[in-house]
Parts: C-alpha cells; structure tokens; sequence
C-alpha cells in the first residue's frame, strides 16, 4: 500500500504502524542493547541495537519511503553517514566531488580519507564537463550536493546521473538543503542519496543524526554491513526523535520556503546586500534549473553584504530574532558565517576557490512569523 501512498502520508505512516504488543499509536522507544534468544541464532529478528533496533527499522523505513527508495539505513549524525559510504570504496579510488561542499564533508575527505588512499578532485559541477574532464580509471565515484552549502549552486540531477551510468561510477547526491518533499535524487537516476538527519528531516535543533537510501541492493548490502562494522547508528531516542520530526516535515518546509523566499527578494533588492544566493529567486541564473528538478526551495539563504568583514560583524551582532549559531534546518532561524564557522577548517586558499567571503552570511530561515523575520533584518542592516 506504501507505494502508492502520497508523500504527506508516507511521512505519517510509513514503518509506524501501531505497535503490535501494546497497540501504542506512537512508535516505541525500544531502549534496549540487546535482545532475547530461545536457543542460539533462535529470535524475534533482533540481536543487539547496534545491528538492529526496532525503533531505528521505522526510521529507516520510513526514510526509504520518502526518497522513492527501496532501502534506508539511519546513522549517528551525517558525517557518521559519509564515512560508512566510503565502504563502497577501496585505496587508490578517486572520487570527484562538488568544489563548494559542506567543510565537515571537505575535511573529511582531504584529512582523514586521503591518509587511507582515496583521492578527491573537486569540481565546479554546475558545469558538467569539469566533471568528465575529471574522470580517470581510477575514478569509482561522483559527490554531489544540490544545493550547495553553502552558495546553494544547482546541479542538474540527471545529466550527473547519465555521465555516472556511462562511466559505471557509483553517483551519491547529499540531499539535505532541498529535503526529500522537495527533490527525489533518485527520480532522476541517482544511486544513493544522503542527508544529515540532524536539519530539516528532524527540524527541531534536538538530534544528531544522518541517513542514506538507495535502490541498490549491492549498495544497500554493502553499506548494512559497513553500517554494523564501523557503528555509527543513532540510539532509539534519537531514531524516535527524527520519526517525529518527519511527521510535520511537509508543513514546515512549506513555511520555510514562502518565508525564505520572502525574505531573498527583499535581501535581492536591498541598497546593503552585494549579491543573494537563492536559485528560487526568478534573477537566479539557475532558477530555471531549480524549477525542473526541485518543486520548491527550502529555508536557506546566502548573501555577501557591502563593506567587508567590519559590516559583517556588525550585522551578525545586531540581529535579535536570528540567532547566531552552527547547524540549520529548525524551526527556529538561525544565521552563521560560514569563513568562520561551518568551513572555517579551510584553508584561505580552498576558501578562495569555493567563494566563502568573509562577508558572506548564510541564513536559515525557520518558520516565524516573516513579517518579525524582514524587521530584524532590516533593523540589522541599518545601524
């Protein structure tokens, strides 16, 4: 029946049927690290909570579901997500990956992956022929995010999934910034998408969390039992927390994106603001991009504001309703900087190549009410 369920209910219903034992509406919190057994190798299906929690199955069912996928699997935050995808891998492989990625995803692969032999190009993918120049027969995968953290660059989704096909490289999209409601990877060919649980999908700034589906049954063999080796799954409570998230996941991206949007066309016309970085923005030169693939835009915004890093400064210290703070995705808006905060692990030269100024300002933008939002703004950029 899932399958022919529409995403709204998907969110509510997928992998949380009532519980069989009590008849609890609610998906139990299963807190428990193990499991018993009639006889050896003789149980119910679960053995220890690092293999298998029934609270975390809902979870990952559920995940599945929204990402037109076939299998999910739930992790202890996004970066505990991307290491396990590296088990796809092996030394010598190359991966090419998006220039302007996340900096914990950046750090990542050039200081801990590259000690165990993998090797990262990065690319400016929104023009897709850095991607084919790149690849050489050492090349095993394509990462991509769309949009990009933190210029929220749009990356066509099914071009990038044709030159992987051809190439036989296994294609990986992280999917956080647009959330499953509002782009499927996998509707346009894509192997494997990936989210940090810990934004919008949980939605509230209370978990830690990170997620992987795909279709592939060879991928999804391979990243289960990577998934139990390495050991980076969330805990019951944290599974229940993102389940309960997911449930009001349509209603709050609708109101982060009319009040994101809102607040771009003022920032876009604003006499202080440089540049605005929104590809639902109708000037957007990806906008009609973002209109063929995604069917809306979430609550982040990006702008580089006029007068240097003296202006930034004061504007980050000046706001009142936006707090300043790592992480994205709540309901709660919050503003950061990314050369200082979520990519300050960069050197000044990467910074340089991706175009993280130091007067640029990413925001996200909750669900308060916008009028408040274009206020503190406002105020913000006066003083």
């Amino acid at each position: 029946m899932k399958d022919n369920m529409k995403f709204e209910t998907k969110a509510i219903h997928v992998g949380q049927a009532p519980d069989s034992a009590t008849g609890a509406v609610t998906t139990p919190i299963y807190q428990t690290s193990t499991y018993f057994q009639e006889s050896p190798g003789k149980h119910k299906g679960y053995e220890y909570s690092r293999t298998g929690n029934p609270t975390r199955t809902a979870l990952e069912e559920c995940l599945a579901s929204l990402e037109n996928c076939k299998y999910g699997l739930a992790f202890s935050s996004g970066m505990a997500a991307i290491n396990t995808v590296m088990g796809l891998l092996k030394s010598g492989d190359n991966i090419i990956s998006t220039l302007d990625v996340y900096g914990g995803t950046y750090r990542l692969f050039k200081n801990v992956f590259n000690n165990y032999g993998l090797t990262f190009t990065f690319v400016d993918t929104t023009n897709l022929e850095n991607v084919i120049n790149a690849i050489t027969p050492a090349t095993k995968m394509l990462w991509v995010e769309t949009p990009t953290n933190p210029l929220l660059k749009i990356v066509d989704l099914k071009s990038f999934a044709d030159i992987g096909k051809k190439h036989k490289l296994i294609t990986v999209v992280d999917n956080t910034f647009a959330t499953p409601y509002f782009q499927r990877p996998v509707d346009f060919g894509i192997d494997i998408v990936l989210h940090s649980a810990t934004k919008y999908l949980g939605g509230h700034s209370d978990v830690i969390a990170g997620a992987v589906t795909t279709n592939n049954e060879t991928y999804y063999k391979r990243l289960k039992f990577c998934q139990n080796a390495i050991g980076g799954v969330p805990g019951p409570f944290d599974s229940w927390l993102v389940l309960r998230g997911i449930k009001t996941l349509v209603v709050r991206m609708k109101e982060h994106f009319s009040n994101a949007l809102k607040v771009a066309e003022f920032l876009n016309s604003h006499p202080k603001v440089e540049k605005t970085y929104f590809p639902y923005l109708a000037s957007d030169p990806q906008y009609e991009l973002a209109k063929k693939q995604m069917s809306g835009m979430s609550g982040m915004i990006a702008f580089d504001i006029k007068g240097g890093y003296k202006e930034t400064k004061k504007f980050l210290e000046s706001v009142k309703l936006f707090t300043l703070a790592e992480s994205l995705g709540g309901v709660e808006s919050l503003i950061s900087h990314p050369a200082t905060m979520s990519h300050s692990s960069l050197t000044p030269e990467d910074k340089a190549k991706m175009g993280i100024k130091d007067n640029l300002i990413r925001l996200s933008v909750g669900i308060e009410n916008v009028e408040d939002l274009l206020k503190d703004i406002e105020q913000a950029l006066g003083k």
